[in-house]
Order: structure tokens, then sequence, then C-alpha cells
């Protein structure tokens, strides 16, 4: 649990190099190169990095259809903390009974939602690392360079609140700073409403959602990446 904001920022962060009217960058795995990680703004983040590692070293020795990019792991491990903390907060609102709240999500989570950003897997990895001075170090920035960082990726205040739990390790403190504007505080307000619910239903969807088409800008998907010959069977 302990890594899952870093995971959530290790995602945001290689997406958040792309620029909408220049094109350049995207969420395709520069952020693994030292002199991206190391740079200010991802601060905090080696511990999420090497953990994709050691990751894509299980899954390439048991893969059939070659080794997965870096760009397609570091999203997929994003969605992986997102429904542990959709999962985390159905236990809490049943007490802590872990049966009751996999239940819980199973019955009425977003689990369903999920499907076209499964069906996105076939990024390609750069070899080169993305240019500096595009992503904000999130935990110094102001409302308005978040702002206009969203903006600049084709995003608003909608997106930008709903993202807060990728902006550093408080999502609360983080909250507590957008709701400053008066553009994002409506957002920020409906999604901790939602929240407090038992379906979570308007912070989650809108969470995959954004998510979602985040995590596909600037790429060309290549839906055949990982397919292999079956041996027929004579």
């Amino acid at each position: 649990p302990d890594v899952i904001p870093s995971l959530l920022t290790l995602g945001l962060n290689d997406v958040m190099t792309y620029d909408k009217a220049s094109k350049p960058g995207s969420p395709n795995g520069s952020i693994r190169f030292s002199s991206e990680i190391s740079r200010p703004e991802n601060k905090g983040l080696v511990g999420a990095l090497n953990l994709v590692e050691e990751a894509k070293k299980e899954i390439d020795s048991n893969s059939k259809g070659g080794p997965i990019s870096y760009s397609d792991l570091i999203q997929y491990a994003a969605q992986s903390a997102i429904k542990q903390t959709f999962l985390a907060s159905a236990i809490r609102k049943c007490g802590g009974n872990v049966e009751k709240g996999n239940l819980l999500y199973t019955a009425y989570g977003s689990n369903g939602q999920w499907g076209l950003f499964e069906r996105n897997f076939g990024r390609a990895d750069t070899q080169e690392p993305d240019p500096e001075g595009r992503v904000p170090q999130w935990d110094k920035a102001s409302v308005q360079e978040m702002k206009d960082k969203f903006s600049a990726v084709g995003f608003g205040p909608r997106q930008l609140a709903v993202m807060s739990g990728f902006l550093g390790p408080d999502q609360i403190a983080t909250e507590t700073l957008l709701a400053t504007d008066p553009e994002v505080l409506p957002w920020v307000q409906k999604y901790q409403r939602s929240r407090e619910t038992v379906s979570e239903t308007d912070y989650e969807v809108d969470l995959i959602t954004t998510l979602t088409k985040l995590s596909g800008l600037g790429q060309y998907i290549n839906y055949e990446a990982y397919t292999y010959s079956v041996k027929k069977v004579d």
C-alpha cells in the first residue's frame, strides 16, 4: 500500500511529457531512463520504478508474446494501484471486513468500466528521455500551474480534480489546495461526496475514463503487439 501513491504519480508523469500543441512526449516509458527519473518532479518515484522493473522481468520470462513494453506496464501498474484504492475503500465501508468489502466492490464497484483501458495494450517504448520542463513538481505547483499543465494535454478542471490522488501522497491535502480555485472547487466537492457513497460511481467512473484517455495520448496502439502463433494440433 505504501507504494500506491508513487505508482500513480509514476504513471501520470510518464504521460505528462505530452504536449497537445507540439505532440512529442506521451506515455512512452521514457521515465525509465536515469536522466528522467532523477528530475525534481520525479523525486521519490525510484521505488515504484524498481517495482515495475521487477514485474517486467517476471512477465517477460513467462511471456509467449514477447517482452511487455515499459509504457504498457507503467500504465497497467497505475491501473492496478487505483483498483487497490477502490477495493480498500469498499473494505473500510464494511468495517474492515475483507470478505464483505470484496463482495461490495464486486456488486457495486466499477470493475466493469475498465474494458477500453484494458484493450489499449501495445504502446511503443521510446528510446530516449522526453524533453525536460514539461512536468510540474506537483507538491510545489500552484493550482494555476496544475490547470495549465492539464490544459496543455487537452484536459480541464474536472479531470484535474478527479486525478487528485495522482498528484502526491496525501490526496486530502491536494484536494484542499485544489478547492481554493473556484473552477476546480465544484469538482472536488462532487468527487468527495461520491467517495462517501456506497458505490463511489461518479468518482470511480470519471477517474477510469480520465486515466484511459491520458494513457493513450500521443500513442499508436499496436493491438497485435503481444500476439503469437499457436501450433496446430494434428
